[in-house]
């Protein structure tokens, strides 16, 4: 049963506020302390609105190479989604839908994403190069430009996405064959994001045609 409303509750020991949505089975008790707690607003839950389509004439998919994590894998599907990838090639030992794990964070969007499972993602990848695919990889490569420089020659190509392993990165075959390599630039410390942040900036920026000259 689908809940309809949440309850913000204060907790009368510890003071944790949290919100508890309708019938969940943790009950009233603080999830903190097991103190008890207070209802102290009742609130809606608004339902999700009609998404609104991003206007764009591209078309993109994306190559996953050896992705090890299910729940990466999860959720570059919901991300697929919403950005309107049309579909993901699950390479190597990348989990496919049939992973129970993946429903934890697709939230069902592996039913309306098209994927397609490689054993071998470097066979795949020349497949596609034949059919015209333009390759673009993501990957920190000294011939890597920024996500927002892809070549405007490339704009209106089928684009395929490429994301590689979260520790050995894309296969160094895979990239020889990439049309172009791009990067997303960091400002922390940290060299790169998680690979499902890093596939949603960079897909957001091809599908919105973020492009220089």
């Amino acid at each position: 049963m689908t809940a309809t409303k949440y309850e913000i509750r204060l907790c009368q020991s510890c003071g944790l506020r949290y919100p508890l949505v309708e019938n969940h089975p943790f009950g009233e008790r603080c999830p903190i302390c097991l103190g008890n707690t207070d209802t102290v607003l009742t609130h809606p839950i608004t339902p999700e609105p009609a998404s609104l389509p991003i206007e764009t004439n591209l078309h993109l998919e994306a190559l996953l190479d050896n992705i090890r994590s299910a729940w990466n894998v999860g959720s570059i599907f919901r991300t697929a989604d919403g950005l309107g990838v049309s579909k993901l090639y699950l390479c190597g030992i990348t989990p496919t839908p049939e992973n129970d794990s993946i429903y934890k964070t697709s939230l069902g969007a592996e039913e309306t994403v098209a994927w397609e499972y490689a054993p071998n993602a470097l066979e795949l990848a020349i497949r596609l190069k034949v059919t015209g695919c333009i390759l673009i990889a993501l990957e920190r490569d000294e011939r890597a430009v920024p996500v927002a420089g892809v070549s405007v020659a490339l704009r209106d190509k089928r684009q395929v996405l490429v994301i590689g392993n979260e520790v050995s990165g894309v296969d160094p075959e895979i990239l020889e064959l990439c049309d172009q390599i791009v990067h997303i630039p960091m400002q922390g410390k940290k060299r790169s994001f998680n690979v499902e942040v890093a596939f949603g900036i960079a897909a957001y920026s091809l599908l919105n045609g973020k492009i220089a000259d």
